[in-house]
């Protein structure tokens, strides 16, 4: 499984020739100026909810790829409308895909789109692959529900948003790294503006002390699971 950062919350996820791209955001971030929307891969789409630095360029990347765009009813239903294919789940449904299993889960948020429309309930995923399993918080607060995970899935990595004001910061992401027995994170959602900017060796530093290891990517590196 390889995974790579595109900025704020954008991953691209690759197990075995299947690429799966999760809250594409790009060409709405100054800072990922260097990634080319034209280039990214995508069979599949992940969508944690519907806020715009969460589906900026879903409909381009869809549209050029023909990605199934898999998300709550709510945003699956509002592409389908436009003509995308998608997948609808709900939380705590899972599904088997072709790449592996994927559980909608609970994430502490809000969601709707750019325009208002509601966007369901936000969530975030389990991909449980071959041989790793991640998970992908979404945008959320820290939630007892996370405590749930480890009771069904053993995970690999976890992908936390670290930014606060809008999410999670770092203390509370060292705390859902507990709930969910992963000490292996990847942070994200951070530095993309004013509100969410971090000390990134304080973060680390805050991590290391508790014996866990916290990546932070640049824009465009890759970690290989």
């Amino acid at each position: 499984m390889k995974i790579t950062f595109y900025g704020h919350a954008t991953l691209g996820i690759q197990i075995k020739d299947i690429h799966i791209l999760v809250d594409p955001f790009i060409t709405g971030n100054e800072k990922a100026s260097e990634v080319d929307i034209e280039q990214i891969k995508a069979d599949y789409i992940l969508l944690t909810h519907a806020h715009q630095d969460h589906i900026l360029d879903v409909e381009a990347i869809a549209k050029r790829t023909g990605a199934v765009i898999v998300s709550n009813f709510e945003i699956v239903t509002h592409y389908q409308n436009l003509g995308f294919e998608g997948h609808p789940m709900n939380h705590g449904g899972s599904w088997d895909f072709e790449f592996g299993n994927v559980k909608y889960v609970n994430a502490i948020h809000t969601s709707s789109f750019p325009d208002g429309k509601y966007g369901g309930q936000p969530g975030g995923f389990i991909i449980e692959g071959e041989h790793k399993n991640i998970y992908i918080a979404g945008d959320t607060a820290l939630t007892m529900d996370m405590k749930l995970i480890p009771l069904r899935t053993k995970l690999d990595l976890a992908i936390l948003p670290i930014g606060d004001n809008f999410t999670m910061g770092v203390e509370d992401a060292i705390l859902a790294s507990d709930f969910v027995e992963c000490d292996k994170v990847l942070g994200y959602h951070f530095d993309t503006f004013g509100y969410i900017e971090i000390d990134h060796d304080e973060a680390k530093r805050k991590f290391f002390e508790k014996d866990k290891d916290l990546m932070l990517l640049g824009i465009g590196e890759s970690v290989e699971l």
